[in-house]
C-alpha cells in the first residue's frame, strides 16, 4: 500500500505541551516538512529562544540550540558563520522577536545573514501570562491593557514584515496565517522559499505566521480562528514583501 500521509522525518513523535487549539504545532509542522523536502534534514540547526517556543527543541529532529530571550537571531548568526554549510533557523514569537530582540533581529536582516527566521504572531505574550505585546492590537484586552491596547499611551502594533521589507539586504519576506486549509498551503510555501534563498546563498529569510492564542484571547478554539481572519489580518495583511529572483 502506497503511504500518502505521514509525519515529517524532522519532526518529533513526541506529546505536545501547547494549549489545545493552539496552531504552534501546525506551524512546526510545516517547518519540518520544509525541512525534509530540501533535503537538509542532516545539515539543519534550529535556535529556540525564550516564550511559548521555547521548547521547539524538543519537536525537531535536528541540531537545537536554546538562545537567550530576544537573541536568536544573534546566535543563529554565530552558528551559520561558524559553519556555513548548515541551514540555521529561528523559531521565535512575537514578545521575543518584537520586543527584547528588536535589535537582533533588525541588525541580523540589516546584514543580510544567511539565516531562516520563523516568526510566530499572535498578538499576545503567551508564555507568561497574556499580556500586551508589541503586536497587540488597537483595543485589544490582554493582562497588562484590560480596557484594551491605548494607542495614545502604547502606540501602534508594529508590523515586522513591512519593517524589515524596508532594508536593502533581506532576499525573502512574507507573512502568512494557518488559519484555514488554504492559508496553510500558502504558508508553507513561504516557509519553503525562506529556506531555499539560504540554501542558494541569496541572503536572509523571514516568514511572519499569523496564529491563534485561544487560552489568552479568551476565546474557543474555532472562534480563536475567525478572530485571526477578522481582527488580524485586515492589519497585518498577507503576502510577499520581498523576494530574489528565482526564490520558489
Amino acid at each position: 500500500m502506497t503511504r500518502v500521509f505521514g509525519r515529517p522525518a524532522a519532526l518529533a513523535d513526541v506529546p505536545t505541551h501547547y494549549c489545545p487549539g493552539c496552531t504552534h504545532g501546525i506551524i512546526h509542522r510545516l517547518v519540518a516538512e520544509a525541512i525534509d523536502e530540501a533535503g537538509v534534514l542532516d545539515r539543519a540547526v534550529g535556535v529556540a529562544p525564550v516564550g511559548c517556543s521555547v521548547l521547539a527543541y524538543n519537536y525537531f529532529n535536528c541540531d537545537m540550540q536554546q538562545a537567550a530571550h530576544g537573541r536568536a537571531p544573534a546566535v543563529a548568526t554565530g552558528i551559520k558563520r561558524a559553519r556555513p554549510e548548515c541551514v540555521v533557523f529561528s523559531y521565535q514569537g512575537d514578545g521575543d522577536l518584537a520586543s527584547i530582540g528588536t535589535a537582533e533581529i533588525i541588525h541580523a536582516a540589516a546584514r543580510g545573514e544567511r539565516i531562516t527566521v520563523i516568526f510566530v504572531n499572535n498578538a499576545i505574550y503567551g508564555m507568561t501570562g497574556g499580556q500586551m505585546a508589541p503586536t497587540t492590537l488597537v483595543g485589544q484586552k490582554t493582562t497588562t491593557s484590560p480596557r484594551g491596547r491605548d494607542a495614545a499611551l502604547a502606540g501602534y502594533p508594529v508590523r515586522m514584515a513591512e519593517l524589515l521589507a524596508a532594508l536593502e539586504s533581506p532576499a525573502y519576506i512574507a507573512r502568512v496565517s494557518v488559519h484555514n486549509p488554504a492559508n496553510i498551503n500558502r504558508a508553507k510555501r513561504a516557509i519553503q522559499k525562506a529556506f531555499e534563498v539560504q540554501i542558494k546563498d541569496q541572503g536572509f529569510g523571514f516568514v511572519e505566521v499569523l496564529s491563534s492564542c485561544p487560552t489568552n484571547w479568551g476565546l474557543a478554539p474555532i472562534e480563536a480562528l475567525k478572530w485571526v481572519e477578522e481582527h488580524m489580518i485586515p492589519y497585518y495583511p498577507l503576502g510577499e514583501f520581498k523576494t530574489v529572483e528565482g526564490a520558489g
